[in-house]
């Protein structure tokens, strides 16, 4: 089990899976999770889930913020239904490969548990997933989950 665990929160099924996953893993007490959101731009209109809704494709950042909250609420209150005790949500700006792999070593994390493909993963193909960049360059464990 793990005492520290990252779960990067895009909105996707598969980071939902992800948190479920991480609820799991984490240790008995005093373990706690790190939720994460970056707020992109995406290219195409998006559905969110936890019912945050669909965010438009143009919406400008302060809509981004503004569901990225909303999300990591969801996203907490659904890891404290799971049986998370110790949760922290943080919503950082920037490239999300960087802002992953600094947040995990500045908290310092034990293990990534991230969805395999997110919002953002269409052009994934093309230049190579945010999961796939991350398990290559952390240096701690990384855990990716499909749906």
């Amino acid at each position: 089990m793990y005492d520290r665990i990252l779960v990067p929160i895009d909105g996707s099924e598969h980071a939902k899976q992800a948190l479920s996953v991480a609820c799991k893993l984490l240790g008995e007490s005093g373990a706690t999770l790190y939720l994460l959101h970056i707020p992109q731009v995406l290219a195409y209109e998006a559905t969110l889930v936890w019912g945050v809704g669909a965010l438009n494709a143009e919406a400008p950042l302060d809509e981004r913020i503004k569901a990225g909250d909303q999300l990591l609420e969801q996203a907490l209150a659904s890891a404290c239904e799971q049986g998370a005790q110790q949760v922290e949500k943080h919503l950082i700006q920037g490239d999300p490969v960087r802002v992953i792999l600094e947040t995990a070593n500045n908290l310092p994390i034990d293990a990534i548990v991230m969805g395999s493909r997110g919002l953002s993963d269409l052009g994934g193909v093309m230049i190579g997933s945010v999961s796939h960049k991350v398990s290559h360059s952390a240096k701690c464990r990384v855990i990716t989950v499909s749906r």
